[in-house]
């Protein structure tokens, strides 16, 4: 038996297929695009914004310890924990906690002498211990430096300043941020002739805080006091974040385009129907006699 064939409307095809496309478009697109219909989609704008707050400080920590020589390694040694328990005794006599004292640095090395003509031979013995000191009080940082030089720390690396409730802090740096990205945004966006839209997107990409480290070398003959300013912090933050963009001008065409509908190239419904698109039905077996 010979197949059997009959017309397919194009028209009933072309709508049939944009509508499958309709179907399973993500329902997030057509909602940010349904204002710009199926061929376009909505222009979104992205822009970043900085923010930045200051705190002053409410702690310091401090890297200090002793640094000494000796004929041999044993007595290097022996002579820098003698002055090192010294220095944290002194440490804890100006009220800082054992806790807040811990050890940070320990190292022995050989001194060496190098001449043109021998080999290099080794003169003493350099041992060093440093410790990290977290001074919560900081009207008081001024007595603690005074006290561990004077008990016989020859090394200060560095003061670091902090805060230890600085969230506060750093979420209104981000507000400032939010506020600074909305303003560009707003300036551009007008600049276009357009009105800014919804967020669409937003990412915190930095936040963080700084603080100044002064570095100092003292020696053990300094003065009696010690004058340190703590000054500010600031607590930085930045924001990028993404808008939609609203007016006459803002839809963009869709890459790739689309399954045009009537009105877009589609046969109209009075539109004559093309012959000769056919499809074969399947082989259907005669009725038994």
């Amino acid at each position: 038996m010979s197949p059997t064939f009959h017309l397919v409307n194009p028209r009933r095809m072309a709508l049939t297929v944009a509508a499958l496309a309709m179907v399973s478009a993500p329902a997030m697109a057509a909602d940010n695009n349904s204002a710009c219909g199926h061929m376009a989609e909505m222009s979104h704008l992205s822009v970043s914004g900085d923010g930045l707050a200051r705190i002053a400080p409410d702690m310091a920590t401090i890297q200090l310890g002793v640094t000494g020589q000796a004929d041999s390694a044993n007595a290097a040694m022996d002579q820098n924990s003698t002055q090192q328990a010294a220095v944290i005794k002194a440490l804890t006599d100006t009220g800082i906690e054992q806790a807040q004292i811990q050890t940070s640095g320990l190292n022995l090395s050989p001194l060496m002498k190098y001449d043109e003509d021998r080999a290099p031979s080794v003169t003493g013995y350099q041992a060093s211990n440093i410790v990290t000191v977290r001074v919560a009080d900081l009207t008081r940082l001024g007595e603690v430096l005074d006290a561990i030089v004077n008990a016989g720390a020859n090394e200060i690396s560095g003061i670091t300043f902090a805060r230890e409730d600085g969230a506060d802090a750093q979420d209104d740096a981000r507000r400032q941020a939010v506020t600074d990205a909305r303003r560009k945004a707003q300036v551009l966006a007008e600049a276009a002739g357009l009105t800014l839209g919804p967020v669409l997107t937003i990412r915190d990409s930095q936040s963080g805080g700084s603080t100044p480290r002064p570095m100092m070398r003292m020696e053990a003959a300094m003065a009696d006091s010690v004058p340190v300013q703590a000054g500010q912090m600031e607590m930085s933050a930045q924001v990028d974040i993404e808008y939609a963009l609203v007016g006459d001008g803002s839809c963009s065409p869709v890459k790739g385009g689309d399954v045009p509908l009537p009105g877009d190239g589609a046969p109209a419904p009075d539109e004559p129907i093309a012959p000769g698109i056919v499809e074969p039905l399947p082989d259907m077996e005669e009725p038994a006699n």
